[in-house]
């Protein structure tokens, strides 16, 4: 039962540590970067969950510790990593920078242009009130 335990927790380990590595090659390779945002946060957030997990289970079920760190590690990883992802793309797209030129959508655009419009037609209506 141990070396079948110790197994899964290899494998935990080892998926995280490909995962993370494949994501280090699409830093490198993807043209844009929004592609390259994506690349850095999601993929690295499931590798470093997965290698963290994986400690975590070896503690556990190995050492007889829970491990508070880890698990708090484990929380913060999968809470902040992908917000500062999309915070990265956002403030990219604020600032002007350019989709790669495959990219087929746009999504930000059209929402960043409502929302202009919403302020332009409150700052309008504000303004008659006074």
């Amino acid at each position: 039962m141990m070396m079948i335990g110790e197994l899964l927790i290899g494998m935990l380990v080892l998926f995280g540590a490909v995962v993370s590595a494949l994501s280090a090659f699409g830093l490198i390779r993807l043209p844009d970067v929004y592609l390259r945002s994506h690349a850095a946060t999601k993929s690295t957030t499931l590798g470093v969950l997965c290698i963290l997990s994986g400690a975590f289970l070896y503690f556990m079920f190995y050492l007889d510790h829970v491990s508070a760190k880890l698990l708090l590690g484990i929380v913060f990883v999968f809470i902040t990593a992908p917000v500062a992802g999309h915070l990265n793309g956002r403030a990219a797209h604020r600032t002007g920078v350019p989709l790669w030129k495959g990219s087929v959508r746009d999504d930000l655009n059209e929402a960043m242009r409502r929302e202009k419009q919403g302020r332009q037609m409150q700052q309008g209506d504000g303004s008659k009130q006074e």
